[in-house]
């Protein structure tokens, strides 16, 4: 039996940095919400080890890569002696502030408890997950979510129809922004590092009451300060977004992805193709839906 799992993607509509925590992560609030550009993982049994491929050579395929230690975390914790083979096509770009590896990391190891009678129960696969990177336990029952702690405290919200209406523009520029450094470099921004807690609850109260214009005046990410600083060009395509219609436009997690939520997909393809003039046709960018739903998890 196959299993196949599509891995979605994330924006931060907000992400507010609370200082440095004492085990060295930072304490955040942030709201996370899925986003219709997927990753696709099929995952098989095999009689021995643990064979992954992936569409990205680039991407190691030992115990570096997050889906093969996710892969190893989940045999451990089920004492399962089953091999395991895994086919990723990647579709979300690297290191692009998108939770692309988070997102495949999760799938993974829901996949791999579907292969094998589910033998972790709802607790237990969060658990595992938030093992594996903050990030991870948002990605493992992907929905709109408030995330505190270092993010894996995950507090589900409902769907906000304001939002849902959207269309969302996508642009990665090429290259990749560590989120090891970006966090490094916010000591040097003393008020992005230590934000005032709240505006998580202020937006999602302006989200509720489908107060479209408060709710983007809420957008923050506490990461554009190093990131935007080093590179100039994330600073323009918000201005272009800005400029050509965009309700708001932000750089999501540790960049170095922007995206701009537009009125429709007509307004939303027009300024696609005025980007893409603009800034080079080497750009990734995607048009998606701002709605998600999870029956889109199954391929």
């Amino acid at each position: 039996m196959s299993i196949q799992r599509r891995a979605p993607c994330k924006i931060n509509l907000l992400l507010n940095i609370l200082g440095r925590r004492p085990d060295g992560f930072h304490q955040l609030e942030t709201i996370m919400w899925p986003v219709p550009v997927f990753d696709e993982l099929e995952l098989d049994a095999a009689p021995r080890g643990i064979r992954f491929f992936c569409s990205d050579n680039t991407l190691p395929t030992d115990s570096s890569n997050l889906v093969v230690r996710a892969t190893e975390a989940f045999l451990r914790r089920t004492r399962i002696r089953s091999g395991v083979r895994i086919c990723l096509r990647k579709n979300i770009p690297v290191a692009a502030g998108l939770g692309g590896g988070s997102s495949d990391a999760a799938q993974t190891i829901v996949g791999l408890n579907r292969l094998f009678g589910e033998p972790l129960d709802a607790a237990a696969l969060h658990e595992l997950a938030a093992s594996l990177g903050s990030d991870v336990p948002f990605f493992v029952n992907p929905a709109p979510a408030l995330a505190t702690g270092r993010g894996e405290q995950i507090k589900r919200l409902e769907q906000f129809e304001v939002l849902e209406r959207l269309w969302l523009f996508l642009a990665y520029p090429g290259f990749g922004v560590s989120t090891r450094w970006a966090y490094q470099a916010l000591q040097r921004f003393p008020t992005a590092l230590n934000g005032s807690p709240g505006r998580a609850e202020r937006m999602v109260s302006a989200l509720q009451q489908g107060d479209l214009h408060a709710a983007m005046s809420e957008l923050y990410n506490a990461l554009e300060s190093p990131v935007l600083a080093k590179f100039p060009i994330l600073q323009l395509y918000k201005e272009f977004l800005r400029e050509t219609g965009a309700v708001a436009a932000m750089m999501s997690g540790s960049g170095s992805s922007t995206f701009a939520f537009f009125p429709d997909e007509n307004t939303a393809v027009r300024v696609q193709e005025r980007f893409l003039e603009r800034f080079g046709a080497a750009c990734w960018t995607r048009v998606v839906p701002a709605r998600f739903t999870r029956t889109a998890l199954e391929s």
